[in-house]
């Protein structure tokens, strides 16, 4: 155990002392608080104010009172009575940013609207789609009046659909209702955490995967194998560099949600002040929206989520950094010609991300299910799954499952770390790697 503990530890502080370490564990925080700051500084810089001309030559924005095309914040409208040509040529003198031109067309019968935007630049998707949204109402409103229907009463007919998610083997307590945004929320969680577990895969298992082909190359470990055991080795390095990723992710859980915290509290006065014109102009359908997405994110038992996020991490970790490091033992001094070996690792996780994807849309399918049993996927299933509430003992066995699948594989690795750590000069095919296996000592 002394020997172990002296691979961890020369693992772990020779790569936290590394500068690229130390600037990726504060670079990181700092470049996502930047891009968020950055974004909420452009959403708080009120857009430039334009002015757009209307020709209408059909009178549909003057059969009925009031205006047609309301004034946003940003975008003014202002009617003009010219031809065309006039009309493009007086846009400086009207300090209009564009024409709107509503072609002369037969309005009896009407079911598409031709409309034209005469510009130097576009104006725009959003203001484009207000324009639209705008002259849509109006002229459902006019067909309403043509065919002497009650506005009122036209109305009473749209209905707004919420589904609410309720389980029948959840406890009395869990008898509120779930409105479909806690699914939308569950949903960005779930995909969020299975994307880190990705991602942690592939950045320190391939790092394990290199510092074994360094030593191979460079023929350290052939004097660090005289003192201990391959298996041993492989072991500390595997431990030592997990260390390394378990220190970089708590300083960020630490200092990413102070950096956002600050952020917010620099911006909310000017963010509050927004939202309320936002409400007085378009509504409050939009912070309503905001205001159950923040509901919904407190409802759920984060305790439970980051404990068994942590266990699924770990225990999928420990399972394909021995693959890597048992791949980077078997390969030779030639890196290009054993990444070949690599696809042996990569399949089972690219499938398992693919397979996640597929699990987050449909979390209680049959897919979704036996993928979050199989060990090779279940580290990165099982996480997306865990925000909507799976049965406890289907995270039970896909736990049992992991860890004796992750015991298992680091025993099969390290029978093929000790014999292809020490053989040089021969490429290594995959059928060379599984004899590796059952090599006698």
């Amino acid at each position: 155990m002394d020997k172990i503990w002296l691979i961890i530890k020369r693992e772990y502080w020779t790569r936290v002392r590394k500068k690229s370490f130390l600037l990726a564990t504060i670079l990181a925080p700092l470049g996502f608080a930047l891009l968020m700051g950055v974004s909420l500084w452009l959403s708080t810089q009120g857009a430039e104010e334009k002015t757009v001309a209307v020709l209408d030559e059909t009178d549909l924005l003057q059969t009925r009172q009031g205006r047609a095309l309301k004034d946003s914040p940003y975008l003014k409208f202002k009617l003009v009575n010219s031809s065309l040509e006039t009309a493009k040529k007086g846009l400086d003198s009207l300090k209009a940013v564009g024409l709107l031109h509503i072609v002369a067309q037969d309005t009896s019968q009407l079911r598409n609207l031709r409309v034209d935007y005469y510009s130097d630049s576009e104006l725009g998707l959003i203001s484009l789609e207000f324009i639209k949204n705008s002259l849509s109402e109006h002229v459902k409103n006019i067909k309403v009046k043509k065919a002497g229907l009650n506005e009122t009463i036209l109305a009473s007919f749209e209905t707004s659909v919420e589904v609410s998610s309720k389980t029948i083997l959840k406890p009395a307590k869990d008898d509120n209702s779930t409105g479909s945004m806690r699914i939308y929320v569950a949903t960005a969680l779930g995909a969020i955490m299975m994307f880190l577990i990705y991602i942690v895969v592939f950045i320190y298992g391939n790092m394990v995967m290199r510092s074994v082909m360094e030593e191979k190359t460079n023929r350290i470990v052939e004097v660090i194998i005289s003192s201990v055991k391959p298996f041993y080795l492989m072991l500390g390095k595997i431990v030592g560099v997990g260390a390394v990723g378990i220190t970089q992710f708590l300083i960020w859980a630490i200092t990413v949600p102070l950096l956002y915290m600050g952020i917010i509290f620099v911006f909310a006065p000017r963010l509050s002040e927004l939202a309320n014109q936002q409400a007085a102009t378009a509504g409050d359908v939009n912070i309503n929206k905001i205001n159950a997405i923040m509901a919904e994110l407190g409802s759920f038992n984060y305790g439970s989520i980051v404990i068994f996020f942590l266990l699924f991490f770990i225990m999928g970790y420990v399972l394909y950094a021995s693959l890597f490091a048992a791949v980077g033992s078997a390969m030779s001094d030639d890196w290009g010609e054993g990444q070949s070996l690599t696809l042996i690792v990569a399949v089972p996780v690219i499938l398992g991300f693919y397979i996640g994807t597929a699990a987050i849309q449909n979390p209680n399918g049959n897919l979704a299910f036996f993928a979050s049993m199989f060990p090779l996927f279940s580290p990165i299933v099982m996480p997306a799954r865990i925000v909507f509430e799976p049965a406890w003992w289907e995270i039970a066995l896909s736990l049992l499952l992991l860890l004796a699948n992750s015991v298992f594989f680091v025993w099969l690795s390290g029978r093929i770390y000790r014999v292809g750590i020490l053989l040089y000069g021969k490429k290594i095919g995959f059928w060379e790697f599984t004899k590796f296996m059952f090599r006698k000592e």
